[in-house]
């Protein structure tokens, strides 16, 4: 039989455990051992439902305090110099401080946080390590040696969980003088080395070593240097075990089959046009791992499709074939028997980790036992599952697919150019240079919490429910008048999520009560469910935003979500192009700018925070996602006349290879994320006049830190030398959600100093 065996497990817990502890202990709440508690309790949760269903071999090392790279660097001694702690080794509070930029027990002080940036194609973010050229490694972090003492203690059979040092330099960037990061390797691999020695002496056999980049374009001095290293690697003790994921070798299957170590996991899921050229390309002595089940989406695995390529795998390969999910199953939520509100049907087609989890192992025993009572039985209900999903009435609404059948590129194109329209909408709007805003959240406070939660029980009216976000309207409209903000924003007291909030209000959505999955940190979101043809029945917005409009006489932003992030931030079927979902999102978002529009709303914001999140990681696949992606935006975002100021947000992602596409969006404002990389996205105006206007973020708001006005204005002096002045703006580099009152109109009142600082100085 082909060993089942998993490449990674949620680590929040079912109820968020692992949130709430942490946000305890940032608060003071929870002292250090009572932190590690929770830790150390979730593990041995996480590793038994996995053995009881069916995982043979656990992966340890995949649970993070924060994020998983974050962890590799405190291992590997990577440390910048402003978090170096006084006592010499790493803590807990180092790494908290290298994450959030202030420390609990007074190691770094505060100082601004490590960047943050997207894992490949995901929603789930990493801090980037800092390399110097001066760097070295160093054996600094004892947290993957006490969870593998753990896990055996508790009788389980392990597999450490390592991201590989090519995929580790790979993320990391370069400050201060210029250098190649290749030069870094010879310097790691000796921690690596040391790191094998102390898993063997454990008693581990195997180690899976995450190489994700072999999915990538890779240079080819970086192939040359996947060779050198694990050549270096052979002669460490331990079976090694090399996982790909989230896109096809490509090139680069001969490369990775080659490699001297003793097994190879491929993703069939996203590339299941790997299967089966890595057969004839796979040494006789290798073990292959076949992902098989989706680790990035909540549908179940139709198991006789999968089978069919094991049977033909398993007779290749024999016991040398492992059967896994095609990722880490950190991207799903934990487990879909928590719930108890999803219809029947619909709940049918649905699994999360831990149903993922069985369909391994259901797989793995279908090739040693076929007819076994419990493999036949799993057959005939996803036959059943996959039938019934394919025939429900409830997926496919002809009105819809009409209506994006008849989109034409006039229904894709302004009115105007941004140059006659910039000039109406100044005339309009009547701003001073280097307007500021901010992005469109506000606090939510636990008073705005409750309140939601009255309502949905049942406990506050309709009209009482309003009055409520009323009053928060009212109280954002009053603080922002206050600091002297230009353009207003509502706050979105009343917005759950900003992807939820409005699937709430689309036909074609579902939605779960515990489908949380993590996105940074403590950062966890709730994905809707996209699951059949997405449509709007009635304005979303307006209502929240007139009311906003009323209060004030400044500009008020109508905040929306675009149709890619709504796409990227939810998960999406997988019986239909993400392109097509994307059309019907934002014809449904493009009803809703129409409205906002009618209603007087002068300003809308139509965030796309994930735009170079949805980008192909083969750049042959860049132009036609590009093409689409900024197709839609423009679809949703065009219907308006060239007084009618449109934006957009993104941030948290790479952007300067995709700038050009970003332009073509033809948002006349764009506000980005730019803080923790300090301005670097502005290197991309070296080579590309962008043509619109843009608000560079000036302060990073996912750290409680308050930046003073003199660091803001040092950046934006920065911005105002590659940015025309006349078509900046000024903001924070995200929403306020998560922040407090008091930190929020601090840095807003900083922000708001700095900005007025650059117009004196322009006027001097």
């Amino acid at each position: 039989m082909a060993l089942a065996h998993n490449l990674g497990f949620p680590r929040i817990g079912r109820d968020r455990e692992l949130k709430k502890a942490l946000e305890a202990y940032w608060k003071g709440e929870l002292d250090e051992a009572a932190l590690r508690a929770v830790g150390q309790r979730l593990r041995a949760e996480h590793w038994q439902l996995q053995k009881e269903a069916g995982i043979q071999l656990l992966p340890v090392g995949d649970f993070a305090w924060y994020d998983q790279v974050l962890g590799h660097s405190l291992m590997f001694g990577v440390i910048p110099e402003r978090f170096r702690p006084h006592s010499g080794r790493p803590t807990l509070d180092t790494l908290f401080g290298m994450a959030r930029g202030v420390s609990q027990g007074g190691g770094c002080g505060a100082t601004h946080a490590q960047e943050l940036t997207k894992w490949f194609d995901s929603n789930y973010h990493y801090l980037v390590p800092e390399f110097s050229a001066e760097q070295s490694f160093a054996l600094s972090w004892e947290q993957l040696f006490e969870e593998v003492a753990e896990g055996r203690a508790l009788g389980h059979a392990l597999k450490p969980v390592l991201i590989g040092p090519l995929t580790y330099l790979w993320l990391g960037k370069c400050k201060g003088a210029a250098f190649d990061k290749l030069d870094l390797l010879e310097r790691l691999l000796p921690v690596y080395g040391e790191i094998l020695q102390r898993l063997a002496a454990q008693g581990i056999e195997w180690v899976q070593i995450d190489e994700p980049i072999l999915a990538l374009d890779l240079p080819q001095d970086w192939k040359t240097a996947f060779e050198r290293a694990y050549n270096l690697l052979q002669k460490e003790p331990g079976r090694k075990l090399i996982a790909t994921y989230f896109a096809g070798l490509e090139d680069n299957l001969g490369l990775a089959a080659g490699l001297p170590v003793d097994g190879l996991h491929i993703d069939l899921v996203r590339a299941p046009e790997q299967f089966p050229a890595i057969l004839d390309r796979l040494p006789a002595y290798k073990v292959l791992s076949l992902g098989v089940v989706d680790g990035r989406n909540v549908w179940r695995s139709d198991l006789h499709a999968a089978l069919a390529i094991l049977q033909q795998a398993h007779e290749r390969l024999g016991e040398r074939l492992w059967v896994a999910p095609s990722c880490s199953l950190l991207h799903c939520p934990v487990d879909l028997s928590r719930e108890d509100k999803l219809d029947v049907e619909l709940k049918s087609w649905l699994a999360f980790a831990v149903q993922k989890c069985r369909e391994v192992a259901v797989l793995a025993k279908a090739l040693g036992e076929p007819q076994a009572v419990e493999v036949q039985a799993a057959l005939a209900e996803s036959r059943q599952v996959q039938e019934s999903r394919r025939a429900s009435p409830r997926i496919h609404k002809p009105a819809v697919q009409a209506r994006v059948a008849a989109v034409t590129a006039q229904h894709c194109q302004r009115q105007s150019p941004f140059a006659e329209r910039s000039a109406r909408q100044r005339a309009r709007l009547n701003l001073p240079l280097f307007p500021t805003t901010s992005i469109g959240s506000f606090p939510q406070t636990s008073a705005i919490r409750l309140a939601r939660q009255a309502f949905k029980a049942g406990k506050l009216s309709a009209a009482e429910y309003r009055e409520a976000m009323y009053s928060e309207i009212r109280h954002a409209v009053q603080v922002q008048e206050r600091l002297g903000l230009d353009v207003l924003v509502h706050g979105e007291a009343e917005r759950n999520d900003m992807v939820e909030y409005f699937a709430e209000q689309l036909d074609g959505y579902a939605f779960t009560r515990f489908g949380w999955v993590q996105s940074y940190g403590s950062r966890c979101v709730k994905p809707a469910i996209i699951y059949g043809d997405l449509s709007r029945p009635r304005p979303m917005t307006v209502d929240w935003i007139s009311y906003a409009q009323r209060c004030t006489d400044k500009p008020m932003k109508g905040m929306l979500t675009g149709p890619v992030t709504m796409l990227m931030w939810s998960f999406p079927r997988d019986d239909m192009s993400r392109e097509e979902q994307a059309r019907q999102l934002a014809l449904s978002i493009r009803d809703e700018v129409v409205d906002l529009e009618a209603a007087g709303i002068g300003v809308i914001q139509i965030d796309e925070a994930a735009f170079r999140e949805g980008l192909p990681l083969r750049r042959a696949g860049w132009s036609h996602y590009l093409a689409w992606a900024s197709e839609a935006f423009r679809l949703c975002a065009s219907a308006v006349r060239d007084e009618t100021q449109i934006h957009t947000h993104m941030c948290y992602s790479e952007f300067n290879d995709v700038i050009e596409a970003i332009a073509a969006m033809d948002a006349d404002v764009i506000t980005i994320e730019t803080s923790r990389s300090d301005m670097e996205l502005l290197d991309a105006f070296e080579r590309f006049e962008y043509p619109n206007e843009i608000g560079p973020g000036v302060y990073d708001i996912h750290s409680p830190r308050v930046p003073d006005s003199g660091e803001m204005l040092k950046l934006l002096r920065k911005a105002a030398r590659r940015i025309a002045v006349e078509r900046l703006w000024v903001n924070p580099d995200c929403g306020l959600k998560t922040r407090g009152w008091a930190e929020s109109e601090a840095a807003l009142a900083n922000m708001v100093a700095a900005a007025r600082q650059l117009r004196r100085e322009l006027a001097g």
